[in-house]
């Protein structure tokens, strides 16, 4: 289905979202974002299809001896051991490393659908955050059947696991329910599939 509404959806939810886990939240362009979640102004904003709990607003919105900026640095840049690594090939390689078979297979797919990334530096393609960005762009540019690919073949089969020990291991209540968002997020998003999601062994 490519109703206007639930293109919309995705794409705004796949770029703020996709934003969010990938940036920095104290950068420049991902600053209002933060800023919008911290005062509650984007539940008004967030498209009716994707449903929220109420209690999600005032969890964005909950104080922590932890600075954002920490704990951001904490789960997705180090230096020690990330509680929830967000790249798909450390939950779907049997030696749960970077680059691996999973990313392989997902560079390949964008170089047959004419996708370029380039994040600047060496860094794997199969990060949470620049597959729903990807996503979002995908949905908005009306690659409906690539779009489909991208969530059964390469984001959804390791996501749900990913999501879990993220929100699990988030301890910063912005974290925490960021990933319950995402959570809900893919939830909605899976209901336009028109094929079941790949099913694939996770190492994690």
């Amino acid at each position: 289905m490519n109703q206007p509404r639930f293109v919309e959806a995705i794409a705004i939810t796949g770029r703020i979202l996709g934003g969010l886990f990938y940036y920095d939240p104290q950068s420049d362009n991902i600053a209002p974002l933060v800023a919008a979640f911290r005062d509650g102004s984007w539940a008004q904003q967030w498209p009716e299809s994707i449903p929220f709990k109420e209690e999600l607003v005032e969890s964005f919105q909950a104080e922590s001896q932890e600075s954002l900026g920490e704990a951001y640095q904490r789960l997705f840049v180090g230096p020690y051991a990330l509680p929830a690594p967000p790249w798909g090939s450390v939950w779907l390689d049997r030696e749960n490393v970077l680059f691996g078979d999973s990313t392989l297979a997902l560079r390949e797919w964008m170089r047959e659908n004419g996708i370029a990334f380039d994040a600047g530096q060496n860094e794997p393609e199969d990060h949470f955050g620049t597959l729903l960005m990807l996503a979002a762009w995908l949905k908005e540019n009306n690659h409906d059947n690539a779009w489909q690919e991208l969530l059964g073949w390469h984001l959804l089969p390791w996501s749900g696991r990913f999501l879990e020990e993220f929100i699990a291991h988030a301890e910063h209540p912005f974290y925490r329910s960021l990933g319950e968002l995402a959570q809900q997020t893919l939830a909605f998003w899976q209901t336009e599939l028109v094929f079941p999601v790949a099913e694939k062994k996770l190492y994690r």
